[in-house]
Protein backbone atom coordinates (compact mmCIF):
# COMPACT_ATOMS: atom_id res chain seq x y z
CA UNK A 1 0.00 0.00 0.00
CA UNK A 2 2.71 2.06 0.81
CA UNK A 3 4.07 1.65 -2.63
CA UNK A 4 1.48 2.58 -4.22
CA UNK A 5 1.20 5.66 -2.24
CA UNK A 6 4.17 6.74 -3.31
CA UNK A 7 3.96 5.75 -6.98
CA UNK A 8 0.73 8.06 -6.99
CA UNK A 9 2.13 11.06 -4.57
CA UNK A 10 5.17 10.57 -7.43
CA UNK A 11 2.95 11.81 -10.32
CA UNK A 12 0.73 14.00 -8.85
CA UNK A 13 4.11 16.05 -7.78
CA UNK A 14 5.67 15.81 -11.08
CA UNK A 15 2.52 16.46 -13.11
CA UNK A 16 0.63 19.14 -10.38
CA UNK A 17 -2.66 17.96 -10.23
CA UNK A 18 -4.81 15.17 -9.60
CA UNK A 19 -6.62 15.05 -13.11
CA UNK A 20 -2.85 15.08 -15.54
CA UNK A 21 -1.84 11.85 -13.02
CA UNK A 22 -5.11 10.45 -13.30
CA UNK A 23 -4.91 10.55 -17.06
CA UNK A 24 -0.97 8.86 -16.93
CA UNK A 25 -1.46 6.44 -14.82
CA UNK A 26 -5.18 5.51 -16.09
CA UNK A 27 -6.74 5.96 -12.44
CA UNK A 28 -9.48 7.38 -11.12
CA UNK A 29 -9.08 10.76 -9.54
CA UNK A 30 -10.57 9.48 -6.12
CA UNK A 31 -8.47 6.33 -5.88
CA UNK A 32 -5.02 8.46 -6.49
CA UNK A 33 -7.06 11.22 -3.71
CA UNK A 34 -7.70 9.02 -1.52
CA UNK A 35 -3.82 7.35 -1.19
CA UNK A 36 -2.94 10.71 -0.97
CA UNK A 37 -5.18 11.30 1.87
CA UNK A 38 -3.97 8.39 4.12
CA UNK A 39 -0.48 9.37 3.30
CA UNK A 40 -1.10 12.48 5.16
CA UNK A 41 -2.74 11.04 7.65
CA UNK A 42 0.04 8.42 8.37
CA UNK A 43 2.37 11.49 8.47
CA UNK A 44 0.24 14.05 10.29
CA UNK A 45 0.37 16.99 7.74
CA UNK A 46 -0.10 17.88 4.43
CA UNK A 47 2.19 17.28 1.59
CA UNK A 48 0.27 19.47 -1.09
CA UNK A 49 -1.25 22.99 -1.32
CA UNK A 50 -4.65 22.54 -2.75
CA UNK A 51 -5.99 25.39 -5.24
CA UNK A 52 -7.81 25.93 -7.91
CA UNK A 53 -4.87 25.87 -10.56
CA UNK A 54 -3.89 22.77 -8.98
CA UNK A 55 -1.64 20.77 -6.51
CA UNK A 56 1.84 22.41 -4.86
CA UNK A 57 4.18 20.49 -2.83
CA UNK A 58 4.72 21.84 0.66
CA UNK A 59 7.78 21.45 2.54
CA UNK A 60 7.03 18.07 4.09
CA UNK A 61 6.21 17.40 0.37
CA UNK A 62 9.53 18.44 -1.28
CA UNK A 63 10.92 16.24 1.26
CA UNK A 64 9.29 13.14 0.55
CA UNK A 65 9.73 14.07 -3.04
CA UNK A 66 13.30 13.83 -2.92
CA UNK A 67 13.21 10.35 -0.82
CA UNK A 68 10.66 8.91 -3.29
CA UNK A 69 13.10 9.59 -6.63
CA UNK A 70 16.02 8.91 -4.11
CA UNK A 71 13.76 4.77 -3.65
CA UNK A 72 13.27 4.85 -7.21
CA UNK A 73 16.40 4.86 -8.41
CA UNK A 74 17.95 2.61 -6.08
CA UNK A 75 14.85 -0.29 -6.59
CA UNK A 76 15.59 0.33 -10.18
CA UNK A 77 19.38 -0.63 -9.43
CA UNK A 78 18.74 -3.38 -7.14
CA UNK A 79 16.00 -4.95 -9.44
CA UNK A 80 18.80 -5.00 -12.93
CA UNK A 81 21.35 -6.50 -10.46
CA UNK A 82 18.99 -9.39 -9.32
CA UNK A 83 17.46 -10.05 -12.75
CA UNK A 84 21.50 -9.65 -14.41
CA UNK A 85 20.78 -6.35 -16.44
CA UNK A 86 23.01 -4.28 -14.73
CA UNK A 87 25.24 -4.06 -16.98
CA UNK A 88 25.90 -1.09 -19.08
CA UNK A 89 24.34 -2.16 -22.03
CA UNK A 90 20.83 -1.92 -20.14
CA UNK A 91 21.75 0.78 -17.77
CA UNK A 92 24.37 3.88 -19.01
CA UNK A 93 25.93 6.06 -16.77
CA UNK A 94 24.13 9.27 -17.01
CA UNK A 95 26.42 12.30 -16.89
CA UNK A 96 25.68 15.73 -16.63
CA UNK A 97 28.38 18.09 -17.01
CA UNK A 98 29.83 21.81 -17.91
CA UNK A 99 31.60 22.74 -20.95
CA UNK A 100 34.30 22.84 -19.09
CA UNK A 101 34.79 19.33 -18.72
CA UNK A 102 32.71 18.44 -21.54
CA UNK A 103 35.24 18.89 -24.13
CA UNK A 104 38.48 16.91 -22.43
CA UNK A 105 38.24 15.71 -19.15
CA UNK A 106 34.86 13.35 -19.83
CA UNK A 107 35.51 12.10 -23.01
CA UNK A 108 38.86 11.02 -21.74
CA UNK A 109 37.79 9.13 -19.09
CA UNK A 110 35.05 7.80 -20.94
CA UNK A 111 37.55 6.25 -23.39
CA UNK A 112 39.92 4.99 -20.44
CA UNK A 113 37.14 3.36 -18.85
CA UNK A 114 35.66 1.70 -21.68
CA UNK A 115 38.93 -0.39 -21.69
CA UNK A 116 38.45 -1.74 -18.04
CA UNK A 117 34.52 -2.36 -18.91
CA UNK A 118 33.98 -2.77 -22.71
CA UNK A 119 30.21 -2.84 -21.95
CA UNK A 120 30.06 0.50 -20.21
CA UNK A 121 27.79 2.81 -22.01
CA UNK A 122 27.60 6.62 -21.24
CA UNK A 123 24.27 9.28 -21.85
CA UNK A 124 26.04 13.19 -21.66
CA UNK A 125 24.27 15.86 -20.57
CA UNK A 126 26.37 19.26 -21.25
CA UNK A 127 24.70 22.54 -19.04
CA UNK A 128 25.26 25.19 -17.04
CA UNK A 129 26.79 24.37 -13.54
CA UNK A 130 22.82 25.24 -12.11
CA UNK A 131 20.80 22.92 -14.62
CA UNK A 132 23.86 19.94 -14.39
CA UNK A 133 22.60 20.07 -10.27
CA UNK A 134 19.64 20.49 -10.89
CA UNK A 135 19.40 17.42 -12.99
CA UNK A 136 20.78 15.18 -10.28
CA UNK A 137 18.79 16.10 -7.47
CA UNK A 138 15.54 15.05 -10.00
CA UNK A 139 17.28 11.92 -10.90
CA UNK A 140 17.92 12.64 -14.56
CA UNK A 141 21.39 12.27 -14.39
CA UNK A 142 23.48 9.92 -11.95
CA UNK A 143 26.76 12.85 -11.40
CA UNK A 144 27.51 15.74 -12.48
CA UNK A 145 31.00 17.43 -12.57
CA UNK A 146 30.70 21.05 -12.62
CA UNK A 147 32.44 24.55 -11.86
CA UNK A 148 30.30 26.63 -9.27
CA UNK A 149 31.21 29.64 -7.35
CA UNK A 150 28.76 28.63 -5.30
CA UNK A 151 27.48 25.95 -2.62
CA UNK A 152 24.84 23.50 -4.06
CA UNK A 153 22.23 22.36 -1.72
CA UNK A 154 20.37 19.33 -2.53
CA UNK A 155 23.27 16.75 -3.45
CA UNK A 156 26.30 15.03 -1.84
CA UNK A 157 29.35 16.68 -3.13
CA UNK A 158 31.79 13.59 -3.39
CA UNK A 159 34.90 15.61 -4.54
CA UNK A 160 35.23 19.63 -4.56
CA UNK A 161 38.98 21.44 -5.03
CA UNK A 162 39.76 25.11 -6.14
CA UNK A 163 39.75 25.39 -10.07
CA UNK A 164 41.13 28.88 -10.78
CA UNK A 165 41.35 30.78 -14.09
CA UNK A 166 44.13 30.38 -15.96
CA UNK A 167 44.81 32.96 -18.97
CA UNK A 168 45.15 31.10 -22.25
CA UNK A 169 46.68 32.14 -25.61
CA UNK A 170 48.89 31.10 -28.49
CA UNK A 171 52.47 29.82 -27.97
CA UNK A 172 53.65 33.25 -29.82
CA UNK A 173 51.08 35.87 -27.56
CA UNK A 174 53.61 38.44 -26.08
CA UNK A 175 52.49 37.18 -22.84
CA UNK A 176 52.98 33.35 -23.33
CA UNK A 177 56.50 33.13 -21.51
CA UNK A 178 55.39 35.14 -18.59
CA UNK A 179 55.31 32.99 -15.30
CA UNK A 180 52.26 34.86 -13.93
CA UNK A 181 49.87 37.78 -14.56
CA UNK A 182 47.62 40.59 -13.34
CA UNK A 183 44.46 41.00 -14.90
CA UNK A 184 45.52 44.04 -16.00
CA UNK A 185 48.38 42.72 -18.14
CA UNK A 186 45.76 40.35 -19.45
CA UNK A 187 43.10 43.46 -20.19
CA UNK A 188 45.90 44.91 -22.60
CA UNK A 189 45.01 42.27 -25.54
CA UNK A 190 41.55 41.27 -27.00
CA UNK A 191 39.59 39.28 -24.40
CA UNK A 192 37.52 35.85 -25.42
CA UNK A 193 34.74 35.37 -22.91
CA UNK A 194 32.35 32.40 -22.32
CA UNK A 195 28.87 33.52 -22.00
CA UNK A 196 27.55 35.27 -18.80
CA UNK A 197 26.03 32.50 -16.87
CA UNK A 198 28.92 30.71 -16.84
CA UNK A 199 31.26 30.31 -13.74
CA UNK A 200 34.04 31.51 -15.81
CA UNK A 201 32.53 34.84 -16.70
CA UNK A 202 31.69 35.43 -13.00
CA UNK A 203 35.10 34.99 -11.90
CA UNK A 204 36.03 37.73 -14.31
CA UNK A 205 33.21 40.25 -13.27
CA UNK A 206 34.04 39.85 -9.38
CA UNK A 207 38.09 40.08 -10.60
CA UNK A 208 37.11 43.90 -12.88
CA UNK A 209 34.94 45.18 -9.68
CA UNK A 210 38.12 44.71 -7.47
CA UNK A 211 40.66 46.31 -9.65
CA UNK A 212 37.90 49.13 -10.73
CA UNK A 213 38.35 48.03 -14.32
CA UNK A 214 36.46 46.38 -16.56
CA UNK A 215 37.54 45.85 -20.23
CA UNK A 216 34.59 44.49 -22.64
CA UNK A 217 35.52 41.09 -24.48
CA UNK A 218 36.01 41.32 -28.05
CA UNK A 219 34.13 37.72 -28.38
CA UNK A 220 31.51 36.04 -26.57
CA UNK A 221 30.18 32.45 -26.84
CA UNK A 222 28.60 29.47 -25.47
CA UNK A 223 31.10 26.78 -27.33
CA UNK A 224 34.40 26.78 -25.38
CA UNK A 225 35.94 25.25 -29.39
CA UNK A 226 34.86 28.72 -30.27
CA UNK A 227 36.79 30.41 -28.30
CA UNK A 228 39.99 27.99 -28.50
CA UNK A 229 40.46 28.56 -32.26
CA UNK A 230 39.66 32.28 -32.04
CA UNK A 231 42.67 32.74 -29.45
CA UNK A 232 44.58 30.47 -31.68
CA UNK A 233 45.13 32.43 -34.42
CA UNK A 234 44.99 35.94 -32.75
CA UNK A 235 46.19 38.09 -29.68
CA UNK A 236 43.22 37.09 -28.13
CA UNK A 237 43.29 35.33 -24.51
CA UNK A 238 40.97 33.34 -22.89
CA UNK A 239 39.89 32.15 -19.33
CA UNK A 240 39.70 28.82 -18.48
CA UNK A 241 40.95 25.76 -15.71
CA UNK A 242 43.65 23.60 -15.53
CA UNK A 243 40.80 21.30 -15.71
CA UNK A 244 39.42 22.10 -18.72
CA UNK A 245 43.02 22.89 -21.17
CA UNK A 246 44.97 19.94 -19.65
CA UNK A 247 45.48 17.45 -22.67
CA UNK A 248 44.56 20.29 -24.81
CA UNK A 249 47.03 22.95 -25.23
CA UNK A 250 49.69 20.89 -27.26
CA UNK A 251 47.45 20.07 -29.91
CA UNK A 252 45.67 23.46 -30.18
CA UNK A 253 48.89 25.12 -29.99
CA UNK A 254 48.44 27.39 -26.63
CA UNK A 255 49.64 27.58 -23.43
CA UNK A 256 48.25 28.56 -19.67
CA UNK A 257 49.67 31.42 -17.41
CA UNK A 258 48.25 31.56 -13.65
CA UNK A 259 46.68 34.81 -12.70
CA UNK A 260 47.60 36.45 -9.51
CA UNK A 261 44.31 38.42 -9.05
CA UNK A 262 42.94 36.37 -5.76
CA UNK A 263 38.78 36.84 -7.57
CA UNK A 264 40.00 34.58 -10.44
CA UNK A 265 40.23 32.07 -8.48
CA UNK A 266 36.87 31.68 -6.45
CA UNK A 267 35.56 28.81 -8.14
CA UNK A 268 35.76 25.10 -7.39
CA UNK A 269 35.42 21.54 -9.35
CA UNK A 270 32.71 19.46 -7.70
CA UNK A 271 31.54 15.80 -8.34
CA UNK A 272 28.13 15.54 -7.20
CA UNK A 273 25.45 12.99 -6.94
CA UNK A 274 22.10 12.67 -5.00
CA UNK A 275 21.78 12.94 -1.90
CA UNK A 276 21.24 9.80 0.41
CA UNK A 277 21.65 7.69 -2.75
CA UNK A 278 23.40 4.31 -2.83
CA UNK A 279 24.91 4.71 -6.09
CA UNK A 280 25.28 1.17 -8.15
CA UNK A 281 28.70 -0.46 -7.81
CA UNK A 282 29.96 0.38 -11.82
CA UNK A 283 29.04 4.23 -11.07
CA UNK A 284 30.75 3.98 -7.99
CA UNK A 285 33.62 3.26 -9.88
CA UNK A 286 33.60 5.65 -12.45
CA UNK A 287 33.00 8.48 -9.56
CA UNK A 288 36.51 6.95 -8.10
CA UNK A 289 38.22 7.40 -12.10
CA UNK A 290 37.13 11.10 -12.44
CA UNK A 291 37.91 11.96 -8.62
CA UNK A 292 41.49 10.68 -9.13
CA UNK A 293 42.05 11.93 -12.98
CA UNK A 294 40.81 15.82 -11.08
CA UNK A 295 43.57 15.22 -8.79
CA UNK A 296 46.13 14.39 -11.26
CA UNK A 297 45.42 17.18 -13.28
CA UNK A 298 45.37 19.52 -10.44
CA UNK A 299 48.93 17.94 -9.22
CA UNK A 300 50.42 18.96 -12.55
CA UNK A 301 48.98 22.47 -13.15
CA UNK A 302 50.76 25.41 -13.86
CA UNK A 303 51.65 27.57 -10.05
Amino acid sequence: MQSLAFKYFYEVAQLGSLSAASETLHVAVSAISRQINQLEQRLGTELFERSARGMKLTVAGNMLLKHVRRVNLETEATFQAITGLNDAVKHPIRLACTQGVAHELVPSLMAQFQKEYPQSRFDIFVSSAEMATKRVITGEADIAITFSTTPADGVSVRYSSGAPALAVMSRSHPLAKRKRLALEDVQEYPLALTDKKTSTFKLYQSACNMTGKWVEPMVYSNQAEVLHAYVRDSQAILFASSISVTGRLEATELVAVPIRNTEMHARVVQVQVMQGRVLPETMEWFVDRVIQRIKHIKEQAPG
